[in-house]
């Protein structure tokens, strides 16, 4: 057999050549060439090993290097992050990277004072929620308390109107119905103000006949413009569509105001109600609205002071002119309302414009013949028996005489219990229900009305014009709601259309 290569040049270095060897020096030779070979493979495999570890070593020592270099990078980034946490504060650390313990206590810190934020933040939400809900009762409340001497106001003097008064006493109740209605109008605007601002104002959207709607303001407005020796002129685009979708009421209030302000600041001129096609999309009708005057106009250092609530361009124009100067703050507010913004162009004594661009839903009603019950200056209401659920003297006094001018019959009764009693005992052919009653209220009283009678119209009188009126108001059963003090005409409207009678 072949001897390691080690031992072959010992052997060849100190013995002789064909030097015999016995089978006890063979057994030496065979084991010492063995322990060479296996020192051989215990050395490859050591060096191999070696290799393998070292790699291995090279490999997590780089890891390791890539763990630390990202966790350095993340403290250095919760460092900067703990800094932008409070920007007014002088925030430093330890060197030490390792050193986490002021990062964790600080950050314990900055929780602790989070949650107290929170808390705080939580209370003075709280506070301010009830102090809104009170403010909210508070202006229901005081529209009451106003509103319900003031119909009895209004409803008089219309009242007197109806009897051929002398010049002289026309001349006096004019200047009731225009004070009585100057209040009226304060009180609305400062409550308007409040359910704007609180969000508490859903637009509806109904059929409108635009020109028609128009036409009628120009009518409401043009005896108090020719008083003031204005001509109150309407410019209405005949491509406009018959008919549009949109609310109407808040729309009027809108253009109202305008008018309003137009007649106000300006004598003897012209006062222009300009309604224009915009352009015809898709899906809706845009239409530009325009009141133009030329009145005592506004500065420009005070054009934009004007729309700011409780603000007017000159405090003698309060004294002069009157109003709440919240009017223009709410028509920003409404429109605002309706995607749209007031735009105003005005000189100092050469007069305004007021205009502004609204869109309106396309409706497929088409024009009709008027409706024969809606003619307010010949009301009549023969053959109707009226339950006139009441429990203010003068309101009674006011309502009752009105339904009678109107040919009508009328029951009273001073509160929702002597109501209930009256409306099990008779067929009425219409309930008007005041809401706020000693005894039984009207909420209750329609209620157990509604328990034996489905059908009689029950119609609301409310001096509340709280956003939740009219919804409590049908939850409860009524069909209808009217607010004091109400205008002749909307009173007898709200009864034609709910028993279908003619005037």
């Amino acid at each position: 057999m072949g001897y390691h290569s080690i031992l072959e040049k010992q052997i060849r270095k100190l013995l002789p050549e064909n030097y015999p060897v016995d089978a006890v020096m063979q057994v030496l030779l065979n084991t010492i060439s063995s322990s060479y070979q296996a020192f051989d493979r215990d050395k490859r495999l050591a060096d191999h090993a070696f290799e393998i570890s070292e790699r291995e070593y090279q490999k997590v020592n780089a890891d390791l290097q890539a763990q630390n270099d990202i966790r350095k990078a993340s403290i250095l980034k919760l460092k900067e992050a703990i800094k932008s946490l409070d920007p007014t504060r002088s925030i430093s650390f330890d060197d030490k990277d390792e050193d986490l313990i002021s990062i964790i206590s600080f950050l314990e810190e900055q929780i602790a004072r989070s949650k107290q934020m929170e808390a705080d933040l939580i209370l003075a939400k709280e506070t301010a929620e009830k102090a809104s809900l009170a403010k909210s009762e508070f202006l229901s409340i005081m529209s009451h308390e106003i509103r319900t001497p003031l119909n009895a106001i209004i409803g008089t003097n219309n009242l007197l109107h109806y009897q051929d008064p002398l010049p002289s006493q026309k001349e006096l109740l004019n200047v009731m119905k225009i004070s009585s209605e100057n209040l009226l109008s304060l009180i609305n605007d400062v409550l308007d103000y409040g359910k704007l601002e609180e969000g508490k104002i859903i637009l509806a959207e109904r059929d409108i006949n635009l020109k028609q709607f128009v036409k009628n303001l120009r009518a409401a407005h043009r005896l108090r413009a020719e008083e003031r020796g204005n001509n109150l002129r309407l410019m209405f685009d005949e491509d406009i569509p018959d008919f549009i979708i949109g609310d109407d009421i808040r729309l009027g209030q809108v253009l109202n105001n305008l008018i309003s302000n137009a007649i106000k600041f300006t004598k003897k001129g012209t006062i222009t109600i300009e309604v224009l096609l915009n352009r015809i999309a898709e899906e809706c009708v845009y239409v530009d609205f325009a009141i133009i005057d030329t009145g005592i106009g506004i500065p420009p250092e005070k054009q934009e002071l004007i729309f700011d609530r409780f603000t007017q361009a000159n405090n003698n124009i309060t004294r002069e002119y009157g109003g709440s100067g919240l009017g223009l703050t709410i028509i920003k507010l409404l429109l605002k309302l309706q995607n749209s913004d007031i735009h105003l162009e005005s000189e100092a004594n050469k007069g305004s414009k007021f205009y502004f661009t609204l869109c309106f839903k396309k409706s497929d009603a088409v024009a009709q013949e008027e409706s024969k019950t809606m003619h307010a200056d010949a009301p009549d209401l023969k053959g109707l028996n009226i339950l006139l659920v009441e429990d203010v003297e003068f309101n009674i006094m006011v309502a009752e005489k009105m339904l009678q001018n109107w040919n009508a019959k009328v029951e009273i009764a001073g509160n929702g219990q002597i109501a209930v009693e009256k409306a099990k005992a008779t067929k009425f052919d219409i309930i008007l229900m005041d809401l706020q009653m000693p005894v039984m209220d009207g909420y209750t009283a329609t209620k157990a009305i509604r328990e034996f009678d489905n059908e009689t119209p029950v119609i609301a009188l409310t001096a509340s014009i709280t956003i939740d009126i009219q919804g409590r108001a049908t939850e409860f059963g009524m069909n209808d709601c009217i607010t004091k003090p109400f205008n002749p005409k909307d009173l007898f409207s709200i009864i034609a259309k709910y028993t279908a009678k003619d005037k």
